[in-house]
């Protein structure tokens, strides 16, 4: 009995200080936004957002100190940034507070996905001059310029692309490392991505087909003409037909929606295939996104008894793979699947489609 009384009141004094701690975060968690533009300060145009709710309410087009860059740094004027499929829940707060601040955003300008050219460079910095055309990735990119480190996610723009496909590349990144690193994509082994119209998976289809796979999407009947001009060789209709329930088999599955069962999508892998993990379907927080999160944990951890493997997969952000997006965009062999376009000062409405979850391809807002 005394040692269920000292159990007990540890644990109620654990969740005392877990409790402090938390109250003490949150109330201390706060931004930028009541900070003033010194005197004489340069100004420039960004999106920001101070306070976590809808686009409409919370999403400001403001005059902002502009950045001067640091010995290691470029200066970017930004002219196209595209958006993630987590850009929405970075505004709603919701889970993603835990990330991005309890109380109030951390980062008050959202975006990460930009192009542009090339302003000024530190006086340590050699891979790029002034005039030169860039992409890459960059917190808080949504602003007429911002900083990037010398040996950040940076690269030099495709030249057969404009500023809003470029700015639409880096999100390639994830079906690139989620293909070739973690599915380990050979010629001739057949892959079915599932959620192949959205941002990530207009580039896996074209990525897949690159490694030289025979490739099957998985979307819905409006965007069927889309996939297959990616070259996919077989597209199903999510709407009229389960890819779960064919006599067809596949050496991986690239799983962008997660909305079938562990067992399901064993069944239809070949043996010893590979299930890849990539999202969670739809953009933003959702009423689905926790249940989808929980089960690819679920079905991560059960693979691991079983000669098919689900693997959850994590995205690294770099310079080097960025190099090879833009070759494979100057090869011809993967082309930005760029649907909607926005002006910067129409950023709610972008974001508003964006959280819609039925957005195909990629959507830019472009920066004059």
């Amino acid at each position: 009995m005394k040692i269920r009384r000292i159990l007990k009141r540890s644990a109620l004094a654990l969740l005392a200080v877990l409790f402090a701690w938390f109250q003490f975060a949150y109330w201390s968690s706060t931004n930028d936004c009541g900070r003033t533009i010194p005197p004489g300060a340069e100004r420039m145009k960004a999106i920001r957002y101070c306070e976590y709710g809808p686009p409409d309410d919370v999403l400001k087009l403001e005059q902002v100190e502009k950045p001067v860059p640091n010995d290691d740094q470029v200066l970017v004027r930004v002219r196209a940034v595209s958006l993630r499929f987590i850009d929405g829940g970075m505004l709603e707060g919701g889970i993603g507070r835990l990330v991005f601040g309890l109380r109030k955003p951390k980062n008050t300008t959202p975006g990460s996905d930009f192009a542009g050219t090339v302003e000024a460079v530190g006086r340590n910095v050699t891979e790029f001059k002034p005039s030169d055309e860039v992409f890459g990735v960059r917190a808080g990119c949504l602003a007429e310029y911002i900083c990037v480190r010398r040996n950040g996610a940076i690269a030099t723009k495709p030249t057969n692309v404009n500023f809003e496909q470029a700015a639409s590349i880096p999100t390639a990144l994830v079906a690139l490392q989620g293909l070739r690193d973690t599915a380990r994509v050979k010629a001739g082994q057949k892959v079915l991505i599932n959620g192949a119209s959205g941002g990530v998976g207009t580039f896996a289809v074209q990525i897949a087909k690159a490694f030289g796979a025979e490739v099957t999407g998985v979307c819905s009947t409006r965007n069927l003409d889309l996939v297959r001009s990616l070259g996919a060789d077989h597209v199903i209709d999510y709407t009229k037909e389960d890819f779960t329930a064919g006599d067809e088999r596949y050496d991986v599955i690239y799983d962008l929606v997660n909305n079938r069962s562990f067992a399901e999508r064993r069944r239809i892998l070949k043996p010893g295939g590979i299930c890849v993990l990539a999202g969670v379907g739809g953009s933003g927080m959702h009423k689905d996104t926790l249940s989808n999160l929980a089960g690819e944990l679920t079905a991560a951890l059960r693979s691991k008894f079983g000669n098919e493997k689900f693997v959850v997969f994590g995205v690294d952000i770099n310079k080097k793979d960025l190099g090879v997006l833009r070759e494979l965009t100057e090869s011809g062999k993967v082309s930005p699947a760029l649907t909607k376009t926005y002006p910067l000062t129409e950023t709610a409405a972008a974001y508003k489609y964006l959280e819609t979850g039925h957005a195909s391809g990629k959507i830019a807002i472009t920066i004059e």
